[in-house]
């Protein structure tokens, strides 16, 4: 993996979290805000501003790709470095927790 993904990406925000979660399927902007309001029962709600700079820079990594355009919305799906990138996100995460509960 490319140092500068490595720096850029772990540990990464909420948002790219999120992003490359729900991209594991393919999808676009609206329906990410959408999933992520679900999942986080209304905790995180993606802002237009932040979900579209977003995904451009993620797709200028290359962490998320763009597939194909239905209905004027730009349908996106993460790559295999964005899977890489992910899974390191999560073991990091795990880590953390388990981290917590010994001290607790």
């Amino acid at each position: 993996m490319n140092p500068h993904i490595k720096k850029v990406y772990v540990p990464m925000t909420e948002t790219a979290f999120f992003i490359l979660l729900c991209l594991r399927k393919p999808n676009h902007g609206y329906g990410i805000v959408q999933m992520v309001e679900k999942m986080t029962e209304g905790a995180i709600k993606l802002t237009p501003g932040t979900m579209y700079g977003s995904l451009s820079k993620m797709e200028k990594d290359q962490v998320i790709r763009f597939l194909r355009e239905e209905e004027k919305r730009k349908i996106y799906q993460i790559t295999e470095l964005g899977l890489e990138v992910l899974q390191l996100e999560r073991k990091r995460i795990e880590r953390l927790y388990k981290i917590a509960q010994e001290e607790m």
